[in-house]
């Protein structure tokens, strides 16, 4: 069991940093994590990967007030993620064709979502993005609909001010990676741990961002 999570949890931040990638070869939109962390990566002279692992190490400072602890998952995501994203951008060519980029949109959600699954489903640690939501809530005593809004629409800002990407994709990955990880689950709920102490329907909030800080309301485990 211990091998099959620690396969699904690198697997899937592989996958994750490349579906960013394919997202902003389709530059139509980014989730409002990656609006943050293009307009940064605009403004300094550091690869979008690069931001991608300063945001995540900082965002972790900041679990050290709320007493959040991190798992293996969550140091992995700062790494796996920020390497494989700027891998990403090294491979993949510049989309000119708007149906090319479309369709690259498209696969890059569903990409992101089977990321999300397999990250979550080994079950060894939030990521950073998420563990500073779960903090806050537990700490602030504030929904978790409120407190996940309150900090993507800031990013959001932020990174749309700085000059990051927000799009039709920004709206399509909103809206479609809750429903298609909903849907991915039981294929892996039955091999993983990650998903297996998560009831009801308000358990799914993807926070989209780019990092699988993927899409919990609540800490998947302990750690």
């Amino acid at each position: 069991m211990l091998v099959r999570r620690l396969v699904a949890l690198y697997v899937g931040l592989w996958l994750y940093g490349w579906s960013m990638a394919v997202m902003l070869r389709a530059a139509l939109g980014l989730d409002p994590w990656d609006v943050f962390h293009q307009g940064v990566a605009r403004n300094v002279p550091l690869s979008f990967g690069t931001v991608v692992a300063i945001t995540g190490v900082a965002v972790l400072l900041a679990w050290i007030p709320l007493r959040q602890k991190p798992g293996l998952g969550t140091i992995s995501n700062v790494v796996v993620i920020s390497v494989a994203v700027d891998v990403g951008l090294n491979v993949l060519p510049q989309l000119d064709s708007l149906p090319v980029r479309i369709g690259a949109m498209v696969a890059a959600v569903l990409l992101n979502a089977v990321a999300s699954v397999l990250y979550i489903g080994a079950g060894m640690g939030p990521g950073p993005r998420d563990g500073l939501m779960t903090g806050l809530v537990r700490r602030t005593g504030r929904p978790v609909w409120m407190v996940r809004t309150s900090l993507e629409v800031s990013v959001l800002a932020i990174g749309w001010i700085l000059g990051g990407s927000v799009g039709v994709g920004t709206l399509v990955y909103a809206f479609g990676i809750g429903p298609l990880i909903h849907l991915l689950i039981p294929y892996v709920d039955r091999h993983l741990p990650g998903f297996q102490d998560v009831h009801g329907p308000e358990t799914l909030t993807p926070t989209p961002e780019s990092t699988p800080d993927a899409i919990v309301a609540r800490p998947l485990s302990s750690s």
